[in-house]
């Protein structure tokens, strides 16, 4: 058997947990049915996934970075408002309509977190994640346009953060792709009318 490194198979078996997670929900997944999907023996995985809540804590983890990274790609050279819409369409289209069933795992993640006891700071590092990623675009988006922003940059960034949460669930419920579109628009409104971007002396 050819050798694979072992972040080579974390990444496998990281692929396995969300697609079994996306598939059967966080109580339905086990760690069996994670190396079933990854086609290994249950001992295999053990290696690198002892317990289940280390295997969800590295999907959380892996969640974080994927959500992450869609943000910090948003175009901040053309000002507030333009990065605010962006930074919103690009979420929706390839993290929640793409595939529905992912931005549900995410929302289970979340919960999933905030009842267990003892990972409940997974939670709090993740809206403390986005919430700093999102400020700092909005920020810079914010100066390279020579803007100023009514709010604290953290204040628009956790209200984004917040309606994203919120609209997604909304989604989800009924998976209506035009009055989303529309709803997603309405919550870059809202946004865009609280931050107020101004040019001083413009």
């Amino acid at each position: 058997m050819a050798y694979v490194k072992a972040s080579d198979r974390r990444r496998q078996y990281l692929a396995a947990a969300r697609a079994v997670l996306s598939r059967d929900g966080v109580a339905g997944t086990t760690l069996r049915a994670v190396a079933a999907e990854a086609q290994v023996s249950i001992g295999t995985l053990y290696y690198i996934f002892p317990v289940k809540e280390e295997m969800i804590t590295a999907v959380l983890e892996d969640v974080r970075a994927e959500v992450s990274a869609v943000f910090e790609a948003t175009d901040t050279g053309a000002g507030l408002e333009h990065a605010i819409r962006h930074g919103l369409d690009r979420y929706w289209e390839r993290l929640v309509v793409d595939d529905p069933r992912l931005a549900l795992m995410r929302h289970e993640l979340f919960a999933y977190a905030l009842r267990t006891p003892g990972q409940e700071h997974l939670a709090r590092w993740q809206i403390e994640g986005y919430t700093r990623i999102v400020s700092r675009l909005c920020q810079q988006a914010a100066s390279n346009a020579g803007e100023t922003c009514a709010v604290p940059f953290d204040t628009l960034a956790r209200a984004l953060v917040a309606s994203v949460v919120g609209t997604v669930l909304v989604y989800l419920s009924d998976q209506d792709h035009v009055r989303s579109q529309q709803d997603l628009r309405a919550v870059a409104d809202m946004l865009v009318g609280l931050a107020a971007p101004t040019v001083p002396g413009g």
